[in-house]
């Protein structure tokens, strides 16, 4: 089963553990063989180098957060910095695909967490699919690009590559 949305934390939780969702039917148990993150949201105090450039981007961005998340104490959060999570080695699943534009203020954090679950001690796979030329949600707003269908085949490759 896959997840596709910001839920890391929650996946992180579940450390492989078996799932249990009600289906009408009874009990139903699931295991989480990966994990999909499309232009993820990730964020945080310290500047990457990329980030440092422009002031103004990253007062909006820390703007954005606090504003979704009005109780937080500051972009360390590990809601919206998944890397300052003390527990990131314990994912739930043994398989991550992070998707992230080249023109994207977002996708240095994607390379981030790639480079931070590496190094966590996670037994798992982390993958970066990068597109070229395009900016953060390029798929939904030209949906039938060339890069958009490049990624759309590699979400479908992941989701059916068992390991």
């Amino acid at each position: 089963m896959y997840i596709s949305n910001i839920n890391i934390y929650r996946l992180r939780v579940t450390k492989r553990e078996e799932i249990k969702s009600s289906n009408g039917m009874g009990i139903r148990i699931h295991e989480f063989s990966g994990l999909i993150l499309v232009h993820p949201y990730f964020w945080g105090n310290d500047p990457l180098p990329a980030e440092a450039t422009d002031l103004e981007k990253r007062f909006t961005f820390d703007g954005i957060w606090r504003l979704a998340n009005s109780t937080t104490t500051s972009c360390d959060d590990p809601y919206i910095n998944p890397t300052k999570d003390l527990g990131i080695s314990r994912m739930g699943c043994s398989r991550i695909l992070v998707c992230v534009g080249e023109n994207d203020l977002l996708r240095e954090r994607g390379w981030y967490y790639k480079e931070v679950m590496e190094k966590s001690g996670w037994n798992g796979e982390v993958e970066v699919m990068e597109a070229k030329e395009e900016d953060h949600v390029f798929h939904l707003i030209n949906p039938t690009s060339e890069n958009a269908v490049a990624m759309m085949k590699k979400l479908v490759e992941f989701m059916n590559d068992h390991h």
